[in-house]
């Protein structure tokens, strides 16, 4: 109890590199520069998913890796009562995961993937695309994302705080 107490304290304050380590050492492989941020769930087989390199996984993610429907058919027959269903989860390199998607079982998602908030991953995902929905589907690609993008950035990664929030300020104002 102490332990469960420790790791949500520790989890919650950690930042989302320092978080990335503190998944790995409950399993999860990953690979270099990967982030993780808060409320995220890897449920209760983390050492069934992959993150490979620069992969960032924002708020309330949740990676599931069994089918919990089974219970039902444990309680319709008691022959099955030991049963479980699992798969394995593995994510590519530079791939970024939005707020609060879920990604099921016996997933594999390329590299170079950006994935819309909200998404459910129901199935693999390619590499160089964007994908979004319920279930997620294609959209476009990371090359048409890149054009797209590219007529409303801001240079604002180098700058302070106080610097970013005045230049948004003015911009938006």
């Amino acid at each position: 109890m102490i332990k469960s107490i420790i790791d949500i304290v520790r989890f919650g304050f950690a930042n989302p590199s320092k978080r990335a380590h503190l998944y790995q050492k409950k399993g999860v492989r990953m690979g270099e520069n990967c982030q993780i941020f808060s409320g995220c769930s890897f449920g209760s087989e983390p050492y069934l998913i992959s993150l490979g390199n620069r992969v960032k996984i924002t708020n309330g993610c949740i990676f599931i890796t069994h089918d919990g429907g089974v219970e039902v058919l444990r309680n319709l027959d008691s022959k099955l009562r030991n049963i479980d269903v699992f798969g394995k989860i593995e994510i590519g390199d530079n791939v970024f995961i939005g707020n609060k998607c879920i990604i099921l079982p016996n997933v594999k998602i390329g590299d170079n993937v950006v994935i819309g908030a909200g998404s459910v991953i129901t199935k693999n995902i390619p590499n160089n695309v964007v994908v979004a929905g319920i279930p997620a589907k294609i959209i476009k690609s990371i090359d048409d994302y890149k054009i797209g993008v590219l007529n409303k950035v801001d240079y604002t990664k180098n700058m302070n705080k106080k610097t970013k929030k005045d230049y948004l300020l003015k911009k938006y104002r």
